[in-house]
């Protein structure tokens, strides 16, 4: 309820009680009050002074709970910004520890081709290690002159060095397929532990994120909590000054003003009646075979696999009407356990619920069209960028801060409508369509 309905609401309550009063208990039964009693001209002058005074103070303290209410608006976009910022580590945490571990298996690949080369060296070596001992065992060694000097004729001393340079030869060889062996091997073991490095730079970087967007948001809860109980103080402070305000007038209006109040009162209530019928035609069944009864549980999802048209994703996101948000809940398979966020979400106990956050409720419904991440700040570059003038049925809607950080995604029904899971403590539900904060772009996926 707005500030300006709460006041209208106070009002006629007020009214309302004074009116059951002058009728001696029966609310039932409204009849015309009885005229206020004759009040001398001093009396009414002081009354009016009065009710002027009180008037005064309510509309400061209107203008303060405005401002109050205001900023804790901010705070609240505060809070979302952060815990998305969360999100968003995670995701890139994620990414890293993945790139962590192919960059393990590339260098235990890599060891495993060093150790087959360094066996093959081995074996080379082993050869030359018997051709030399033979070459001993005749009187000879690769490089001696004497290999040559006891041969007993020219054609001795010929196929002696043709078997010289031939074994020669192939240990040569074999030597050089070791170094080529051990180069590559430390060439591979420099790129393996290069790519270690970088998976775990990456990694630390996410850590660091995540760490620093922990501790704004804790400061942002901090900050939310502050302003809401300030917040409330200023309310309690408002309905008591209404109250004697309205004695004050009551005693310079008398019975009239009592009856406008009344009246008042009659129109707020039939305008909430109207409203209370709008959103029970809401919650009727949509085209989708949905219905939004306001349950924390988890509905029936739509029969059969996710479809690929505007009309397949609706159903899916409206078949999950009033499951309860939970912060970091919600995959292609359905609402899930939410994660701890360290402030409001745990505050809440999300992270025992089984629901949905804004962008798992994405996931969720365009499962049959693209796999989404987890992060409504990738979701707004997933794919084409459309005006908001030119929004159309089944494109994502974002919020955002200074500097186009997201922090909030929902799923545009058309009309001035759309299905979202707001914050904790809420459900998964359809609204209009907030502009304030809206990016300018819409992000559309199909068609």
């Amino acid at each position: 309820m707005r500030r300006g309905e709460r006041v209208r609401a106070g009002w006629a309550t007020v009214g309302s009680l004074i009116v059951v009063l002058l009728l001696g208990g029966t609310p039932t039964a409204v009849a015309v009050p009885p005229p206020p009693p004759n009040p001398s001209d001093a009396e009414l002058g002081g009354s009016r002074q009065d009710a002027d005074a009180k008037a005064g103070e309510v509309g400061r303290l209107t203008n303060q709970l405005a401002e109050a209410e205001s900023k804790l608006g901010e705070l609240q976009a505060e809070v979302e910004l952060k815990m998305e910022d969360a999100n968003k580590a995670r995701v890139d945490m994620e990414t890293a520890q993945d790139e962590a571990s192919a960059a393990q298996r590339d260098a235990d690949s890599a060891g495993a081709e060093a150790d087959a080369a360094a066996s093959e060296v081995e074996k080379a070596r082993a050869d030359l290690d018997r051709f030399v001992g033979a070459s001993y065992q005749q009187g000879s060694r690769i490089g001696s002159v004497s290999a040559y000097i006891g041969s007993d004729s020219p054609k001795d001393l010929l196929a002696r060095a043709q078997l010289l340079d031939a074994v020669g030869g192939s240990q040569v060889d074999a030597l050089e397929g070791m170094q080529r062996a051990q180069t590559g091997k430390s060439n591979k073991d420099a790129e393996a532990r290069k790519k270690l490095e970088v998976a775990r730079e990456k990694q630390a970087a996410a850590e660091r994120a995540k760490g620093t967007a922990d501790a704004a948001q804790n400061e942002a809860v901090q900050a939310q909590q502050d302003q809401a109980a300030a917040n409330g103080r200023l309310e309690s402070e408002k309905a008591d000054v209404e109250r004697r305000l309205f004695e004050a007038q009551s005693r310079v209006s008398g019975l009239e003003g009592q009856r406008q109040r009344y009246e008042d009162w009659q129109a707020q209530k039939r305008a909430e009646e109207e409203e209370q019928a709008r959103q029970a035609a809401m919650a009727q069944p949509s085209p989708g075979g949905s219905k939004n009864n306001g349950s924390a549980g988890k509905p029936s999802a739509p029969s059969g696999p996710a479809g690929r048209t505007v009309e397949a994703v609706i159903a899916r996101a409206m078949s999950q009407l009033g499951v309860v948000y939970a912060w970091g809940g919600g995959n292609q398979s359905g609402p899930t356990r939410g994660i701890r966020d360290g402030g409001v979400a745990d505050a809440h106990g999300d992270y025992r619920k089984i629901g949905f956050d804004c962008s798992g409720l994405m996931i969720y419904a365009f499962a049959g069209v693209k796999a989404l991440p987890h992060y409504s700040g990738y979701q707004y570059e997933a794919g084409r960028k459309v005006p908001l003038a030119q929004m159309r049925r089944g494109d994502m809607l974002f919020w955002g801060r200074g500097g186009g950080r997201i922090h909030h995604v929902a799923l545009y029904l058309g009309n001035g409508q759309m299905i979202e899971a707001p914050h904790s403590g809420s459900v998964v539900k359809v609204s209009p369509v907030r502009y304030g904060g809206i990016m300018p772009y819409a992000t559309r996926l199909i068609g």
